[in-house]
């Protein structure tokens, strides 16, 4: 993980809370996770607070300040709505969100059988979710554009042949989702960073929410429905696949195992103190290569 630009330490947030929502002081704050972007603490049962850690995530918390209580009147699952726009203060120079707290299990924490149910219902998230973006949202420069433009790094990684062995065999799949038809519909919202680590589950393995739109922005919708390849078997892909009917199209599928193989060799070649992500990052590279 990158290191942090500031280190957020636990009675800093106190303070925050404390004196920008005074009606919020009392309940209990209990750190969750330092992501590589951001440091979540619950506060109380139902809100979260969400911190940037890093200089670059700074415009990301911002991000989902603006477009995330348009995703949430859309979504048909609870996602992280901001509740109050946190202001930069002397002890903590950056913007930070109180959010509403999605409950559930990370699917990535989640064994691929248990994740099946969730097929049908995340393709539907993704339907609510994709639609044309307005001028102005944000495209993020390593996620939703053309696959051209992501060439270099997937060759960087594929060169490390002790960690892909099955670089050749990967190659030819990248090959193949370049070589599909480039979007050329509307630039379209994006979640950005759809993987198991962001895709929470109920009892049971049904949709529960999605988290994390630090990555919120437009373009090529192909970058989200890779998380067929990274969060499911064979069998459960298909139904995700099918459930979005001609919706989607072929030369899309195409370019969403690109961005299947972008996130997952990031993953892999990145996550070597996260074990959680780095075996995210194994299970897709083995549906890749299935098909």
């Amino acid at each position: 993980m990158p290191p942090a630009t500031l280190e957020v330490n636990d009675a800093v947030v106190r303070c925050l809370v404390r004196d920008q929502r005074p009606d919020l002081a009392g309940r209990p704050l209990v750190r969750v996770t330092n992501g590589w972007d951001n440091a979540t603490l619950r506060l109380g049962d139902d809100l979260a607070v969400r911190l940037p850690r890093r200089a670059e995530a700074v415009p990301l918390i911002l991000h989902e300040q603006r477009y995330l209580p348009g995703i949430a009147r859309r979504s048909p699952v609870s996602v992280p709505v901001p509740v109050h726009a946190g202001r930069p203060t002397s002890d903590f120079p950056w913007p930070w969100s109180i959010v509403r707290w999605v409950p559930g299990a990370a699917a990535a924490d989640v064994g691929p059988a248990g994740r099946g149910p969730a097929a049908e219902s995340l393709a539907d998230f993704l339907l609510a979710l994709h639609v044309p973006a307005e001028p102005g949202v944000p495209v993020n420069p390593v996620r939703g554009v053309p696959l051209l433009e992501r060439d270099a790094a997937v060759g960087e990684r594929l060169r490390d042949r002790a960690r892909y062995p099955q670089a050749a065999a990967l190659g030819a799949v990248w090959a193949q989702a370049r070589a599909a038809q480039a979007w050329d519909g509307p630039s379209m919202m994006l979640h950005g960073d759809l993987h198991p680590g962001n895709v929470l589950l109920a009892d049971g393995g049904s949709l529960a929410g999605v988290i994390d739109f630090g990555d919120v922005g437009a373009g090529d919708p192909a970058v989200d429905l890779a998380v067929g390849w990274l969060m499911f078997d064979a069998a459960a892909r298909h139904r995700f696949m099918d459930a979005f009917g001609p919706a989607v199209e072929g030369d899309t599928w195409l370019r969403a195992r690109g961005w299947a193989l972008i996130l997952s060799t990031a993953l892999l070649s990145n996550s070597d103190d996260n074990p959680r992500m780095f075996s995210v990052g194994e299970f897709g590279i083995r549906q890749i290569l299935e098909g």
